[in-house]
């Protein structure tokens, strides 16, 4: 546990002096769900809260290191964990997203994210997301945010490649100025962000789901991962195959930084990620949260 502490307090002091410095996140941002503006918006103390399914699909080479493809659907109901559900205090405003990385790593070790999108959606209908409508009703309504997967991220795998159990997994990502929608993302001053370019760092707890239901198997590994196996072709039920493919739960965080034009080194970013991932640690801590 002291060896924990030392390293998230030293790779923050190595963020706060170095080439990281500029990846803090955004405070006190603004959010509308509807779009409607700056005035009607929920200010977003650091982050949106964010929970969802992926399915991974492993490409082994050798018997010690894989590649992989991460296909995700996410349903974004709140900020900051604040109870102030998006559909209740808006009409609409279902926010959700989809997610497709791939990246490479190591069996009982590491894994990394080499690229891939992020996208959000609004739909003015509540309650879609976990349907069949498009992709798990994740994919619906307007599109108002897409970010491209930068290198970096990532997290530690048990010996089937599997995220360790609730471990910690961090995406790093980019949108370019005109890759946000007017009307939803703002500056604490009221500055449109879509004019901007923004990073967006995501850091969730990932479980493995041991019996996904037809539903996420239908929508989700054989619609968005275009998968062929058992469960999407022939008569065979699907079932996780441990070191092959597998479903899993993620919830977490998704925040945002404000950049220039230069994109960060990937070292910077793995610099940050950490410190991040230490605070994170240290609040489920405080919380009484293992």
């Amino acid at each position: 546990m002291k060896l924990l502490k030392k390293l998230a307090l030293g790779t923050a002091f190595a963020v706060s002096m170095g080439a990281a410095q500029a990846q803090t996140v955004l405070n006190d941002w603004v959010f509308n769900p509807i779009g409607g503006g700056f005035e009607s918006g929920q200010t977003i103390n650091e982050y949106l809260d964010v929970n969802g399914n992926a399915f991974i699909w492993l490409d082994p080479e050798g018997d010690s290191s894989f590649t992989f493809r991460e296909y995700a659907v996410f349903n974004i109901t709140q900020a900051d964990s604040n109870g102030r559900l998006f559909p209740m205090n808006y009409q609409g405003g279902n926010i959700s997203a989809v997610f497709e990385g791939f990246g490479s790593g190591d069996f009982s070790g590491a894994f990394t994210f080499s690229g891939g999108t992020i996208r959000m959606y609004q739909n003015s209908t509540n309650n879609q997301y976990g349907g069949t409508d498009g992709i798990y009703g994740a994919n619906l309504g307007n599109l108002i945010a897409s970010f491209d997967v930068l290198a970096g991220g990532g997290g530690m795998v048990d010996a089937t490649g599997a995220p360790t159990g609730n471990g910690d997994v961090s995406v790093f990502a980019r949108a370019s100025a005109g890759s946000l929608t007017p009307g939803y993302f703002f500056n604490a001053d009221g500055d449109d962000l879509s004019d901007a370019a923004l990073l967006a760092f995501a850091f969730t707890n990932a479980n493995a789901v041991g019996e996904p239901d037809g539903t996420l198997v239908d929508e989700v590994a054989c619609e968005f991962a275009n998968f062929g196996g058992p469960g999407c072709s022939g008569t065979t039920p699907y079932a996780n195959v441990p070191g092959e493919y597998f479903f899993i739960g993620a919830n977490g965080q998704f925040k945002l930084d404000e950049v220039g034009g230069e994109v960060p080194e990937p070292g910077s970013l793995a610099l940050f990620g950490i410190a991040m991932l230490g605070a994170g640690f240290a609040a489920r801590k405080r919380n009484g949260k293992t």
